[in-house]
């Protein structure tokens, strides 16, 4: 029995490949094998033998086949093994370069701001940059006295003589009208791009971007603006929105009640902090829907009623990224764009975060 156990795990253990283990099985243990034939001997024995040969056969049996398993286990380990260090690949190295240029702050903004609405249900609706005198002040009711209206405000365009110049929008609010020209109510839109005025400072220049908002429907309220605005400034700015914003009573030709909108902040140190402290920053305007800027609109004010909203892109963006002047927005200078740039990558979401 020794001599029959060392035999076999001999050419166990010299097996090299998964064939070769089957090979040895079937010579050992299969119906023809020799421990099998081994067993059938039993029947001639007498009973004294078979009480000693029996129970050996049946250990060397299962001390067999656990040598066949823990073989065939080294095998496929080995052959693993072999295949991963093969077929090696260092997976922290990067798959490509990244891609050169930048994102511009404005670009990466205006995607965000869209994100974050979207959520809410809005669409984007664009229009054009230069615009005639009603889409731009008379639908939007205000006055010809009004001072937006002055040259020193706005830029005008030369017209044949007879006819009402065109302007460079001061604002996207045309889109909004031309939205519900087009659309009618219920809508709910953002309207980012381009507006021109005639300033030029620290924190003004003669183009610059504007995102404005626009929700209509029957029974809108101060209440439905007032949820909207600290929701988009809480995402927008990564920051509990309860208690975030401060609503002032103000003026607009184009809404009636009117309110600006202040966000806490804290100066504490020389630094701004929004979220936090005593103090507030303006950063955008609003108020429920004139009813004659609806019936500009084509929408009846009597059944429908919507509230507005206007904000900067560049403002916000110098708030959430911390840019100190907004005329390097405009100077092209590569070395900031370098600086307050994004990755082409990096495409604002919801859940990737904005």
């Amino acid at each position: 029995m020794d001599d029959l156990r060392g035999r076999w795990l001999g050419e166990i253990a010299e097996a090299g490949d998964e064939a070769a283990i089957e090979d040895v099985r079937v010579r050992a243990l299969g119906k023809k094998g020799e421990v099998a034939l081994r067993m059938r001997e039993l029947g001639r024995m007498t009973p004294e033998e078979r009480q000693v040969a029996g129970p050996a056969l049946n250990a060397l049996k299962s001390e067999l086949n656990a040598a066949l398993a823990a073989r065939a286990a080294a095998l496929r380990d080995a052959a693993l093994e072999a295949r991963l260090a093969e077929e090696w690949l260092d997976v922290t190295l990067p798959a490509r370069r990244r891609p050169e240029g930048s994102i511009h702050p404005v670009s990466q903004v205006t995607e965000e701001v869209t994100a974050i609405f979207a959520d809410m249900g809005f669409g984007v609706a664009e229009g054009p940059q230069v615009e005639d005198d009603w889409h731009n002040f008379d639908a939007l009711n205000i006055p010809w006295h009004h001072s937006s209206r002055e040259e020193m405000d706005t830029f005008y365009l030369a017209a044949p003589e007879g006819r009402r110049p065109h302007v460079l929008r001061t604002h996207t609010s045309p889109v909004q009208i031309r939205s519900m020209l087009e659309n009618g109510a219920p809508l709910r839109k953002i309207c980012p791009g381009r507006v021109y005025r005639a300033d030029y400072d620290q924190t003004h220049t003669p183009m610059f971007h504007q995102v404005e908002g626009i929700a209509v429907d029957r029974d809108i309220t101060m209440a439905n603006l007032k949820w909207c605005l600290e929701e988009f400034c809480g995402a927008f700015f990564e920051i509990e929105p309860k208690g975030l914003l401060r609503f002032r009573a103000s003026h607009f030709p184009f809404t009636e009640p009117s309110a600006e909108v202040d966000i806490r902040c804290s100066w504490e140190g020389g630094a701004l902090k929004l979220g936090q402290g005593d103090d507030w920053l303006e950063i955008l305007g609003s108020g429920m829907m004139h009813p004659k800027v609806l019936e500009a609109g084509g929408i009846d004010p009597a059944q429908w009623q919507g509230f507005a909203f206007g904000m900067g892109i560049d403002r916000i963006a110098m708030l959430k990224y911390g840019i100190p002047d907004l005329r390097a927005f405009f100077e092209a200078d590569l070395r900031w764009l370098r600086h307050y740039g994004f990755s082409p990558l990096a495409v604002p979401s919801l859940h990737a975060g904005t």
